[in-house]
């Protein structure tokens, strides 16, 4: 059986090297096309046959400084939001998932159910019922509505990661900081908090990733102060002259470039939030 086994390996690593390899040209693919249309003539992104080489050119950025120049106003409405909808919701999740670890009850518990369930929701379900009174309390077209919808849409996913952090301190560090007499404030700031900031990143990532991109609860509660650049982007493909690719896929290389940079440079951290309490011991 062991030589069997053996000479099963090279092949079983063979394949999969093999589904790795498909998976990641399917992932990257779209990706790749998207940055290397931005930098060619627009008559030659959809050309038949396929023109592989041609002269790279910076034209498309050039036409969508000229066309939309509106869109970099909101590429900045963008990250205000997103970088207040990812403060407040690891802020609020690192505080969930230290209650959720160490403490019990059966509030606690239905309450931890609730957050699942209604995370399974459409987001269309929660917008509309939202629409009247979001404008009832004039909070319409602004950001702070899209950093409070964006926080509580991924505040349930945020405490599961944090809860998966804080349930691998050992409670005797919190036990350690009440006996040299630190106040729950104390003991939170500078104990959990620094053993939990990978699964803080993490959340963060998730967060950030979602804000950046989001569309539909911006297109119902924006209409032009705060609108996002998604949203722009919607209009360059909506457009009554025609969609003119070229500009299209500047605007999404823009984008896009913040989000894989992030991503890229906070990647460790995010791989150990999703694999956070899976081995214990």
């Amino acid at each position: 059986m062991r030589p069997e086994r053996r000479r099963r390996t090279p092949l079983r690593r063979a394949l999969r090297g093999l589904a790795f390899l498909a998976v990641a040209l399917w992932s990257l693919f779209p990706i790749v096309f998207v940055i290397h249309a931005s930098f060619r003539p627009p008559a030659t992104i959809f050309a038949v046959p396929p023109q592989y080489l041609v002269r790279p050119t910076v034209q498309n950025y050039v036409e969508l400084a000229r066309l939309w120049p509106e869109f970099f106003g909101s590429l900045a409405n963008s990250l205000i939001v997103t970088l207040g909808a990812t403060a407040l919701t690891v802020a609020a999740s690192a505080l969930a998932g230290w209650v959720y670890a160490r403490r019990r009850g059966r509030l606690l518990t239905a309450s931890a159910f609730f957050m699942v369930l209604v995370r399974m929701f459409p987001p269309i379900v929660i917008t509309l019922p939202l629409f009247p009174a979001v404008n009832a309390a004039g909070l319409s077209d602004t950001h702070l509505v899209l950093v409070l919808l964006y926080a509580a849409f991924f505040v349930s996913l945020g405490t599961w990661i944090m809860k998966a952090f804080v349930d691998q301190v050992p409670r005797e560090f919190e036990e350690a900081a009440e006996v040299d007499g630190a106040s729950l404030r104390q003991m939170l700031r500078h104990v959990i908090v620094p053993l939990a900031i990978p699964g803080m990143i993490a959340a963060a990532v998730f967060v950030f990733v979602f804000a950046w991109n989001e569309f539909l609860f911006a297109f119902v509660f924006t209409t032009t102060r705060a609108r996002t650049a998604p949203l722009i982007i919607s209009e360059m493909l909506g457009s009554v002259t025609g969609v003119d690719w070229g500009p299209v896929f500047a605007a999404a290389t823009i984008q896009l470039v913040p989000v894989l940079l992030f991503v890229a440079l906070l990647q460790r951290h995010l791989v150990a939030g999703l694999t956070a309490g899976g081995v214990k011991g």
